[in-house]
């Protein structure tokens, strides 16, 4: 037993320089190669995530636009359609004005006819009646003149 722990402890002996090689190996790539690599992949990850996140902030910035546009647009229309209703309405008034004017001369017209027919028939009634008061004579004379006969 003793001298199976006598060449383990050779074995331990022979294995110490194996050991710190590797463990030498194990900080020389860590700092000459892992640590280089690390910083690498950490910067394209912050350029990658920098760039996503740029890509974000212009997509939501357009996002915004476009709905600041869209904004506009139904604004432009709602006042499209306000003008289009108040210049509905003036050409109603206009047209209801006119058509007032219209009937009121129609009406002046009428009346203005009506008196000159009036005035007429005052005067063919006088006329009539001139007439007929002579054709009575007339004929009163001639009834008159024909049983003195």
């Amino acid at each position: 037993m003793e001298e199976t722990l006598h060449q383990l402890g050779g074995i331990l002996l022979r294995a110490i320089p194996t050991f710190l090689i590797v463990v030498l190996l194990h900080f020389y790539l860590k700092f000459i190669f892992f640590k280089p690599l690390q910083q690498v992949l950490r910067q394209r990850y912050e350029a990658t995530e920098g760039a996503r996140k740029l890509a974000e902030a212009s997509l939501a910035k357009a996002s915004e636009k476009a709905a600041e546009y869209e904004a506009a647009i139904r604004q432009a229309r709602a006042d499209t359609y306000k003008e289009l209703e108040q210049l509905r309405r003036q050409l109603q008034d206009d047209r209801a004005a006119g058509v007032k004017e219209a009937r009121a001369r129609a009406e002046a017209s009428v009346a203005q006819a009506k008196a000159a027919l009036a005035v007429e028939m005052e005067g063919l009634k006088k006329n009539l009646a001139a007439e007929s008061d002579a054709l009575a004579d007339r004929i009163a004379g001639k009834i008159l003149s024909g049983r003195a006969a």
